[in-house]
């Protein structure tokens, strides 16, 4: 049963209703789905005493982490700020704990892995479908239907209101302006972060079933991708590439390696014809651009925070105050990058410990990439870790569940092969 509501977890997570407790407050119903599964879990593990807590370099990098997020409560100008950051962190890493004991077999990875891919799949195609619709009823028309009856639905009125002031859903290309594709997301940036790790696992399932209907599937979560117009999604994408002709290539089979320089050719092409998707990745490497001088200079400003407190940093939460002392909570006033954010609100012990627990997952994944899911595990963490260079995404209900069920497979990683 467990298992069962793990899977359905995972195809539900791109499509999570928001829940309103109380005036002012929306909350992720992800967040309500992970508490349920995880104290299930407990009693259930506790019955049959058989709860799953051994040690490890992973947990003492997980749970160190997740201590020094406690600790910099101490420094915090606004501790309301930090508890909520803190409940959030709280109700969603327990996942971990849970994949990591329920996803013992192959098999059951497998599955799990076949779940999460077509909950990818289907909110591609509500992305793909709401950025065609603007050339049928207009820019203006989308918008305003997706931010009064979509968004709300999914995000909650709060929350939708707030990611209204910053105007991430719109890209200007050549002077002409477009709805980026963000499908049941906030912005643009999360639905691509989601969809570069679901990447290399929907064609790991090509490559491990040689079953067409999965390399449809890469094909329109890559198109998702690309149509957010995401430049670090692009990152992300470069990274997860070059790592898998460089670092990874030795480890795959001779057959596999045919199919994979043909889906390289096929994307570079893509990326290489005149139009508004070749002309926003190469803007990426433009550094006279007018949003990246913005982004630079919003990294020098965390990096002066981060110089200011180096310890325990200004306390979680609470780094828009050491922008603007004026800030409200929803104001999006952030680093524009997970390790900038993490040494600024908690120190740089705390981005110490994250970057080992990063580290050791894809060293454990990389051990056991002769594995082509395990394979396509240690990119989606590449493509993670890039694109977190350029955007925060440890406060998202769906980037950072996504992140830790691929991490929770590590323990499977770690078993070895005659006892599976």
């Amino acid at each position: 049963m467990l298992t069962g509501l793990l899977l359905i977890f995972c195809c539900y997570l791109p499509f999570q209703f928001a829940l309103n407790p109380s005036a002012g407050v929306d909350l992720a119903s992800s967040r309500v789905f992970i508490l349920l599964l995880f104290f299930v879990w407990l009693m259930e593990s506790l019955r049959r005493r058989t709860f799953f807590v051994k040690s490890s370099k992973l947990n003492f990098f997980l749970v160190s982490f997740l201590f020094f997020n406690l600790f910099s409560l101490v420094v915090s100008q606004n501790s309301g700020w930090s508890m909520r950051k803190l409940l959030f962190l709280f109700s969603v890493f327990p996942l971990y704990f849970v994949v990591a004991d329920l996803i013992d077999t192959r098999e059951k990875m497998e599955r799990l892995v076949k779940y999460l891919v077509f909950g990818g799949f289907f909110v591609a195609i509500v992305g793909i479908f709401q950025f065609v619709l603007q050339f049928a009823i207009g820019l203006n028309g989308t918008h305003g239907f997706w931010a009064n009856y979509i968004s709300p639905l999914f995000l909650g009125e709060n929350v939708t209101a707030a990611v209204l002031k910053n105007p991430s859903w719109l890209v200007n290309i050549s002077g002409e302006t477009y709805l980026r594709a963000i499908a049941t997301f906030p912005d643009p940036h999360m639905f691509s972060f989601f969809l570069g790790m679901l990447l290399p696992l929907a064609f790991g399932l090509f490559l491990k079933l040689n079953r067409r209907i999965y390399l449809v599937v890469f094909f329109t979560v890559l198109l998702a991708d690309l149509l957010t117009f995401s430049r670090g999604g692009y990152l992300g994408l470069f990274a997860g590439a070059m790592a898998a002709f460089f670092l990874l290539w030795h480890k795959l089979r001779k057959d596999y390696r045919l199919k994979i320089v043909i889906l390289a050719i096929s994307v570079g092409i893509l990326l290489l014809i005149p139009g508004p998707l070749s002309e926003r990745f190469f803007s990426s490497f433009d550094f006279q651009e007018g949003s990246n001088q913005g982004r630079i200079e919003t990294w020098k400003k965390a990096s002066e925070v981060i110089v200011s407190h180096p310890l325990i940093g200004v306390g979680i939460g609470n780094y828009p105050l050491e922008i603007s002392a004026t800030a409200n909570y929803r104001d999006p006033i952030y680093a524009h990058s997970n390790y900038l954010d993490i040494a600024a609100e908690t120190g740089l012990f705390s981005l110490i410990l994250w970057l080992g627990f990063s580290v050791s997952l894809l060293l454990v994944f990389i051990v056991k990439s002769k594995d082509i899911l395990f394979f396509c595990a240690a990119l989606s963490v590449i493509i993670f870790s890039a694109h977190s260079l350029v955007e925060t995404s440890l406060y998202s209900p769906v980037v950072l569940p996504l992140f830790l069920i691929i991490a929770g497979l590590s323990r499977l990683a770690q078993v070895d092969e005659k006892t599976i």
